[in-house]
């Protein structure tokens, strides 16, 4: 049976997620934006809010219930998300972040480790007085560029890991860059990263040589009073058009040591945590879209209702702006039911969600960008002054979301490729059943 009705428990969360925005989120913005748009004043002013979605439950709710925490399923992951970014879209992704830097330890196996996978996301699951605000951040990227990582003739992954047997640890060199709030409030550190690295003693396979490794906060602290200052730097704090209040330097690794147990996979399997991480996050990007979306359409159709722009009509009684609104509403729809469909689909394990995951995020990320261009042009030139309407700033946070993320052009659609590729290919599997 087909149905999009929230249960009574959805319909509480998305109004609850609704009264936060509406109090917390419009005011961080509105106390950020007189700050520097430098990569990280803004993100650093943003810590009370945080705190406070910390102490309503809103990062404990990121982590499953079976491991502890109050989170539902990834179609609840969604609402919420849709939710917070039709209010304000930079601190979301802060919050947001957390969420995709707990992703690997929630998918990893801690078969006989379970006291450690209790040990990393405790402080993520103590709501505390209202001034706890935990970070966790998922560095991936590099700067040289990710899309080929894995591929025959790409470089592979640049930071390294070299064993030290003597000391049962293991050496990280390199450089990472976009991973949301890995530099922590302090710029010293999340309290939680997770590191994609590489092992250069194995040179069977890009695959093979894959690691993911775990570095907490108190290990970041360990390495600088051990003489080594320099194992965790900021290279530079990147500045950004949209999401201004979020941080996603580039950082290097100086020989940090991090301790055998912080493993969390090896070769294949710590491959298929980052893609199965990713997955998820192709959906909540859809949602993101979608976020921006609604509030660009909002803002465009009260323009459209209550101004004549020098007539004796509204615009919304011209048929050419009404028309456009028309359209942006329907791709609206169409983009939250793809998003909702992909998310249902992954939560219940359909043979090709995977797919309807990336499909959603190039489809409803591309449709951002677009409506709040038509939106725009229904405004006018109005739509260009910065102070009286928000269209140059959902411009702004709009654009990044085709290219981040894993880029539509040099990843997304080329996941969607190779699943086409694949033998056995069932084009309707996801829709019909295989």
């Amino acid at each position: 049976m087909i149905d999009f009705t929230l249960t009574p428990a959805q319909d509480e969360v998305v109004r609850a997620v609704r009264l936060f925005g509406q109090q917390h989120l419009v005011s961080a913005r509105n106390q950020y934006a007189f700050l520097p748009s430098d990569g990280i004043s803004r993100f650093q002013s943003t810590q009370p809010t945080l705190a406070t979605a910390t102490s309503l439950g809103l990062v404990k709710a990121l982590v499953p219930a079976t491991l502890g925490g109050a989170g539902g399923t990834l179609v609840d992951s969604i609402l919420i998300t849709e939710e917070l970014y039709a209010v304000e879209p930079s601190v979301s992704l802060t919050l947001l972040g957390i969420g995709l830097g707990l992703s690997p330890v929630l998918l990893a196996d801690f078969g006989g480790r379970e006291e450690l996978r209790s040990q990393v996301l405790a402080p993520f699951l103590e709501p505390g007085d209202g001034t706890r605000a935990p970070l966790a951040s998922f560095c991936f990227s590099e700067p040289s560029g990710s899309a080929n990582y894995f591929t025959a003739d790409g470089k592979g992954i640049q930071t390294t890991a070299i064993y030290d047997s003597g000391a049962d640890a293991w050496i990280v060199n390199g450089e990472k860059i976009w991973a949301t709030s890995c530099c922590g409030w302090d710029t010293r550190g999340a309290d939680l990263q997770v590191l994609v690295v590489r092992n250069p003693a194995i040179e069977l396979s890009k695959i093979d040589s894959t690691m993911l490794i775990m570095l907490t906060r108190a290990v970041i602290d360990e390495n600088r009073g051990s003489g080594n200052p320099d194992c965790y730097s900021i290279v530079r704090h990147v500045p950004t058009p949209g999401h201004t209040a979020c941080a996603g330097p580039h950082i290097r690794f100086t020989n940090m040591r991090i301790p055998a147990h912080y493993v969390l996979a090896t070769g294949a399997e710590a491959v298929r945590i980052i893609i199965g991480t990713f997955t998820a996050s192709a959906a909540i990007v859809g949602a993101m879209s979608v976020g921006i979306m609604r509030a660009t359409f909002d803002a465009a159709l009260q323009f459209a209702r209550t101004s004549t722009t020098g007539g004796n009509f509204s615009v919304l009684e011209h048929q050419s702006p009404a028309d456009v609104l028309v359209d942006i509403k329907c791709r609206i729809e169409a983009c939250r039911a793809l998003t909702w469909k992909s998310a249902a689909s992954l939560d219940n394990g359909v043979v090709g969600a995977d797919e309807l995951a990336y499909e959603a995020k190039i489809y409803a990320s591309e449709a951002a960008v677009k409506t709040v261009a038509e939106a725009m042009r229904v405004v006018g030139v109005r739509a260009y002054d910065a102070e009286e309407t928000p269209f140059a700033r959902l411009m702004a946070d709009a654009m990044v979301l085709p290219i981040f993320d894993g880029g539509n052009q040099g990843i997304r659609r080329r996941q969607i490729q190779s699943i086409f590729q694949a033998d056995g290919y069932e084009p309707w599997a996801a829709t019909f059943g295989a």
